[in-house]
């Protein structure tokens, strides 16, 4: 088993590396096409409910001052793509996260196309509505192939043991785990590598979770995530040379919400993806404070603008941020150990 163990990390760490150095390949290409075909971001100046956005205007007003491309996460798209198929792809244990992946950046990569090459009002990209309705279907789709095809019906709670949930309940609670983690990871995608961080440290997290768990590949796959988010912080750290965009953001999160799924730790995810969690609760806690109260409970949200707008720095957010979810990772990985998971 030791010897196994040994071999099957061995071949992770192979395949992190594979991905690290394409992605360091592609990334110069990327930049190429990005900055002759004018991939800009276009700075968003409302919310979702149509609010003006003057802080955060304010605060990133030198970041779009200058060419900013976006899109970056084709990179980790392509990336992550050849690396599984040539060399991890494996119908039980890779296809269905890979599926998520690619489902999560379609989603994104029509958002971003709308957002850089659209002009007037519908250059702010997808409605809110059709994202969700898109990220949803993808959700069930794959929820449906889990739970039929697959044949998982019960969830594991740590400490407690199996949950039957049934087919139908299978379903619903891995579409959320798609849609809640897409959206969490987009929403934290606001400043230089938090969003690329946060993820690589979640993947990696769970990566060791399926490794003790003897499915090998499936920890490959988190660690071909790693490795490119490794590659795409190598570049982007501030000031960023590119933003990740929603085809990169959506990819990560709808992946890693299938991942949970399969390595049976859904109920680690919130712990694993804390910060995830707070970047997405402190938008929404925004949005129902102003409903009902007339007022804003923090001065800019997601929480990270908050921040900025007392006066930490950009870096200061960035590496805190980091700090804690990488002890959260570790929390994580050792509940799944004596929560009877691995």
């Amino acid at each position: 088993m030791e010897d196994t163990l040994n071999n099957e990390t061995f071949y992770g760490l192979i395949l992190a590396l594979s991905a690290f150095f394409l992605a360091t390949f592609l990334t110069p290409i990327y930049t190429h096409f990005a900055y002759k075909y004018k991939f800009w971001k276009k700075q968003k100046k409302t919310t979702a409910t149509g609010d003006a956005l003057p802080i955060m205007t304010k605060l990133h007003e030198k970041k779009f001052a200058r060419a900013f491309p976006t899109m970056a996460g084709v990179i980790g798209v392509v990336t992550v793509a050849i690396v599984t198929y040539v060399c991890n792809w494996n119908r039980e244990q890779t296809w269905l996260p890979l599926a998520g992946f690619l489902g999560g950046s379609l989603v994104g990569l029509i958002d971003d196309l709308i957002n850089v090459f659209g002009s007037g009002r519908g250059a702010a990209g997808l409605r809110a509505p059709v994202k969700f309705f898109m990220i949803s279907a993808i959700g069930v789709i794959l929820g449906w192939w889990f739970a039929v095809k697959l044949g998982w019906t019960a969830i594991e709670v740590p400490f407690l043991g199996d949950w039957h949930v049934g087919t139908v309940g299978m379903i619903l609670i891995f579409a959320f785990a798609v849609v809640a983690t897409s959206n969490a990871v987009n929403i934290s995608d606001g400043l230089d590598g938090l969003a690329g961080g946060l993820a690589m440290l979640s993947y990696a997290a769970y990566g060791a979770i399926a490794l003790f768990q003897g499915q090998w590949m499936l920890a490959g796959f988190c660690l071909t995530v790693v490795g490119w988010l490794l590659s795409y912080i190598w570049f982007n750290v501030p000031p960023a040379r590119f933003m990740m965009g929603d085809v990169g953001s959506f990819a990560i999160g709808a992946g890693l919400g299938v991942v949970a799924m399969m390595t049976n730790a859904f109920f680690l995810l919130p712990i694993i993806g804390f910060l995830f969690v707070v970047e997405a609760g402190s938008s929404l806690l925004q949005m129902f404070w102003k409903k009902v109260f007339k007022k804003k409970l923090f001065i800019s949200a997601p929480i990270h603008h908050h921040l900025e707008a007392t006066g930490w720095g950009e870096a200061k957010i960035v590496m805190r941020f980091w700090v804690i979810a990488g002890v959260l990772a570790i929390v994580g990985v050792f509940l799944a150990v004596q929560g009877g998971i691995v």
